[in-house]
């Protein structure tokens, strides 16, 4: 499913008809600074939390309106009846992510899953998710918030115009990240930092252009950022830069997608500029006395004003978090598998990772996974 209302107005919690029975299992400052405060706008009723440092449970429980906390989430799954849960964990002692045992509990309990990113340490942890889907009837979106970003999501909507934007053909996506030495690759607990990011500009990558196909990367030892050439299954093509060891004061990221005659550009997750098909000047080459072109063509620029108390001036929504689980929360209430974010995406986007283990400078095919 579509998320709805992507760019208009948005639904307070308390104003929804019919609202969700919701758990939260994981007590962290990651979900009380981003992710339990996106329920405001969605439509949540959070009924339980569980943690295992109970007194922690207890204070999230108080603070956002919870009737009940648990010490163990298996209890929450057996005396609550819920019908999503939100999971907002860490990594176990090797180096995993904990999700995806997390999510199968809280699917054979009946409910729908949203885990944060990222969902699993490895290809069969996620395919076993995917099976347990299937089992219940129930489903799991990840928190990809990149495929939520208003920016991100525009250039997506202004990409498929097909009729104005063409094919898109190309992509450039840059983001700061460093790959382990070669000898440290197979130790998931040296690929953490690595597994936490990976999926931010992979979700944009997946999100704007689709699965990759195959690709090659060099890696350079001083910072460990790496260079990444992309063959996508579409036939276009792109490069992702991960730029480890640029400056901490520097914009974060930045993204380019080329059709034909036109491109569109994320500056940093929310400037968004639209080069739409147009030219400089109407007198041709060596005639042009005005670089300013016809209207119609001129370039379409966005970006937030940060001055007014709106709700895009809040990370929460810049940033992706609270579109993300709006949309989990409105597939759940339709009954529906999300239509991006979820388990064939991670699938494939999971097969990408695992691809950066194998030797740099050589071309590397991913297997096309069954829908």
């Amino acid at each position: 499913m579509e998320p709805s209302g992507s760019f208009g107005r948005v639904t307070y919690s308390f104003e929804y008809e019919r609202r969700l029975r919701v758990g939260a299992i994981g007590c962290g400052g990651h979900a009380w600074r981003n992710v339990y405060p996106a329920f405001q706008y969605a439509p949540v009723e959070l009924v339980a939390v569980a943690d295992p440092i109970v007194e922690r449970a207890e204070a999230y429980a108080r603070q956002l309106g919870a009737t009940a906390s648990y010490r163990d989430h298996r209890q929450m799954l057996e005396r609550e009846r819920l019908d999503a849960i939100f999971i907002v964990t860490n990594y176990d002692e090797h180096g995993h992510p904990r999700y995806p045992q997390l999510a199968v509990d809280a699917l054979r309990a009946g409910a729908c899953a949203w885990i944060e990113k990222p969902p699993a340490a490895t290809v069969d942890e996620v395919e076993r998710m995917r099976a347990v889907e299937q089992e219940t009837g129930r489903f799991v979106q990840v928190g990809y918030k990149k495929m939520f970003v208003p920016a991100i999501a525009k250039a997506k909507e202004i990409i498929s115009r097909r009729d104005e934007f063409g094919e898109p053909v190309q992509l450039f996506v840059r983001y700061p990240q460093a790959l382990p030495p070669p000898d440290q690759r197979t130790d998931d607990r040296r690929m953490v930092s690595f597994l936490d990011h990976f999926f931010h500009p992979a979700s944009i990558v997946h999100r704007l252009m689709g699965p990759v196909a195959a690709f090659s990367y060099a890696w350079e030892p001083r910072n460990g950022s790496s260079l990444s050439t992309l063959l996508f299954r579409s036939g276009a093509i792109g490069i992702l830069q991960l730029a480890a060891g640029q400056a901490g004061t520097s914009p974060l990221e930045r993204v380019e997608v080329i059709g034909q005659g036109a491109n569109v550009v994320v500056e940093n997750g929310v400037k968004l500029i639209y080069y739409r098909r147009g030219g400089r000047g109407p007198g041709g080459y060596g005639r042009s006395a005005s670089y300013i072109g016809d209207d119609a063509g001129a370039p379409i620029i966005w970006e937030p004003e940060f001055s007014l108390g709106q709700l895009y001036n809040k990370n929460l929504f810049t940033l992706g978090y609270a579109p993300e689980v709006i949309s989990f929360c409105q597939c759940v209430l339709a009954g529906q598998r999300p239509a991006f974010a979820n388990l064939d995406d991670t699938l494939a986007m999971m097969r990408w990772y695992e691809a950066y283990r194998r030797p740099a400078n050589q071309l590397i095919e991913i297997a096309e996974h069954a829908s």
